[in-house]
């Protein structure tokens, strides 16, 4: 009898000890440490612009995993947090808006080296300011003329955020 609670024992034991190991991933014991140049919260570090022949193109860098970005047209951009209308000219505008992300450190310092608010003389961009770094989430808006027709993308390695604005019909740089 003792035999038997004994073989129980050890039989359970080897269960238990079965089924903890099953729910550790298979490559835990050997997965990398986090880095400490990764953040855990995706950092916006600047935004930056240029003109080709056929496009306008803004370009928001950030450092570590690129979070969800939505990008909608508004009738007016506004400040995050304030509500106060952002003084860029123009007649059409995009938010751009990516989260969970910050343009500051946890010290809280900005690491944002972007514009704040710049007036652009290209084609189609007209302006680009940074609306927000509030409650876990950066937006930038950008001022347009004409109604943009755009498109947009990721590029990696180190992470960007791309969105190319169509020149108007027979516009020449």
């Amino acid at each position: 009898m003792q035999h038997r609670h004994t073989l129980a024992a050890v039989a359970a034991g080897i269960l238990l000890t079965a089924g903890i190991g099953a729910t550790i991933p298979a490559g835990a014991a050997h997965a990398p440490s986090p880095s400490s140049s990764t953040p855990a919260t995706a950092l916006v570090v600047n935004a930056r612009w240029g003109g080709h022949a056929t496009f306008d193109r803004l370009v928001i860098d950030v450092r570590g995993a690129m979070p969800p970005v939505t990008v909608h047209p508004v009738a007016t951009l506004r400040y995050d947090g304030s509500g106060q209308k952002v003084p860029l000219a123009g007649k059409y505008f995009l938010e751009i808006r990516l989260s969970p992300a910050a343009a500051h450190d946890d010290a809280g310092k900005s690491v944002y080296q972007g514009p704040r608010l710049l007036k652009i003389h290209l084609p189609t961009l007209k302006g680009v300011a940074l609306t927000g770094d509030f409650e876990g989430v950066v937006s930038i808006g950008a001022a347009f003329d004409t109604k943009p027709a755009y498109k947009t993308f990721r590029l990696h390695s180190p992470e960007r955020f791309v969105v190319d604005f169509a020149h108007p019909v027979g516009c020449r740089v």
